[in-house]
């Protein structure tokens, strides 16, 4: 294509082509500290395209392919053409890969050990795991967890996290400016703004952490709760949560079958980011015990 540019995010090497130099500009200044490694295979194929030729002038006009596709989707103006870029990522690691247990949620690391936190769009989880990043913990993921079936480590997906509405304010007001992307206002899913992770969890995007706890948020509850949840339950949601649970076959139960039998599950409600942060830091310390 026209543009292109490369991003290592842990395992998976991107290669990302664009009928326009602007959004392959906008994922570079987004992640450029992320290591680059142009000689590397790409594993993903991102390509940001014209669907007709007169769209990359006349109400430019961005549709998102590659390795996989979705053929109904509807394109994208230009100038959300790093959402798109975004889009197209997690596409293709949504729908391709096959090397480990693939998980819709955030994870967040300390002294060696995860908390997973895994819910449906728009439970807060990805605010979590971006203020806990931002409180002592190491931001392993925001939109994908990567479970080894053969250790059942967590493996680190650090990509740019994806804030959305209340939530850009509220983090804007407690990092530096120069770690967050332009505003998105307006997109299918509302304002969104991009969070850089802080420099130590891009640095450390190799190291695997063992699972401590699973923890399925919910914000804007009335009051704060804290439910166990029992193994059936948990295996249930996060087959519910996982792309590639049944292309993997046998290898993916088995390695859920392990994360649900050897990590405490809990369900989260709360009212504010406040109380979030304690009910996780009050479980990490029972956890520890």
């Amino acid at each position: 294509m026209r543009h292109d540019t490369r991003i290592a995010v842990g395992p998976v090497q991107f290669r990302i082509g664009s009928d326009w130099a602007r959004p392959i500009a906008a994922l570079n200044r987004l992640y450029a500290s992320y290591p680059q490694d142009p000689e590397r295979p790409a594993d993903a194929t991102v390509r940001l395209f014209a669907a007709r030729p007169w769209r990359r002038w006349l109400r430019p006009s961005v549709q998102i392919g590659g390795d996989f596709t979705v053929p109904d989707a509807l394109p994208l103006p230009l100038a959300m053409g790093l959402l798109a870029a975004e889009m197209g990522m997690n596409l293709q690691v949504a729908l391709g890969w096959r090397r480990h247990l693939l998980l819709h949620a955030s994870a967040v690391e300390k002294d060696g050990r995860a908390v997973i936190l895994s819910g449906v769009s728009g439970s807060g989880k990805s605010t979590l795991a971006a203020l806990l990043g931002e409180t002592g913990w190491r931001l392993m993921s925001d939109e994908f967890t990567l479970i080894a079936p053969d250790s059942g480590d967590a493996l680190a997906f650090p990509r740019a996290v994806s804030l959305k509405n209340e939530a850009i304010a509220e983090m804007a007001a407690r990092v530096d400016p120069a770690r967050l992307g332009p505003l998105l206002a307006g997109t299918p899913k509302g304002d969104i703004r991009h969070l850089i992770p802080r420099p130590d969890a891009i640095a450390a995007m190799h190291d695997p952490a063992r699972p401590a706890l699973i923890l399925f948020p919910r914000f804007g509850g009335a009051a704060a709760a804290v439910e166990p949840m029992g193994e059936g339950e948990a295996f249930v949601r996060l087959t519910e949560a996982s792309t590639n649970y049944t292309a993997l076959g046998e290898a993916g139960f088995a390695a859920l079958t392990r994360l649900v039998r050897e990590t405490p599950a809990f369900a989260l409600s709360y009212p504010d980011s406040a109380t979030g942060l304690a009910l996780v830091d009050r479980l990490w310390a029972e956890a520890g015990r």
